[in-house]
């Protein structure tokens, strides 16, 4: 029999329960550690946050403050906050994470989403040759090779180092990278 050692996941298996009342995409950025919510960078009108259920190392989500299902929901100066975010997102993963590609999109509607979360959210997945291998394809066990808290840093280092940051926050104390954009 193979064996996968993840030492690291026992502190998600301990983990105090944290539930949430009401809509995380809402709850997280509301919380005054940013690092503790996984909140890496913050715009006007957005914020990135890490999965939780990462499908690569470095997941992230831009997400929108306000609450909508829809993007035709969202007002110009929303959308295009979100996209300069986007666009920042990726070169944070490129700077600190070195894909070999990223795969980005939003899961529109309870049956794409495969869940009950209707609040917008564009995913932002990091890829890399052979990523995909045996594990989901024939054991269904798709194997995470980094810890979320040093995705943080890897993350956060690579936001810090951008062009368009206005404040590079303090990852000792939690606080996400902030981000102007002119709109």
């Amino acid at each position: 029999m193979d064996r996968i050692y993840a030492p690291w996941r026992i502190e998600w298996v301990e983990r105090e329960s944290d539930p949430i009342d009401g809509c995380p995409f809402c709850v997280l950025p509301e919380r005054e550690d940013d690092r503790e919510s996984r909140i890496v960078a913050r715009s006007e009108r957005n914020y990135v946050l890490l999965n939780n259920a990462p499908y690569n190392p470095g997941h992230a989500m831009v997400i929108p403050n306000e609450h909508r299902e829809d993007p035709t929901d969202l007002g110009d100066a929303v959308l295009f906050d979100h996209a300069k975010l986007k666009a920042a997102t990726l070169a944070a993963l490129r700077r600190d994470v070195d894909p070999d590609g990223v795969n980005t999109g939003q899961n529109l509607g309870t049956s794409a989403a495969g869940g009950s979360v209707d609040h917008l959210h564009t995913h932002v997945v990091p890829r890399w040759d052979g990523d995909t291998n045996f594990m989901p394809v024939t054991g269904g066990t798709k194997v995470i090779v980094e810890a979320i808290d040093r995705t943080y840093e890897h993350l956060h280092a690579g936001f810090a180092a951008g062009d368009d940051v206005v404040d590079s926050g303090d990852a000792e104390a939690g606080e996400a990278v902030e981000f102007e954009f002119d709109v």
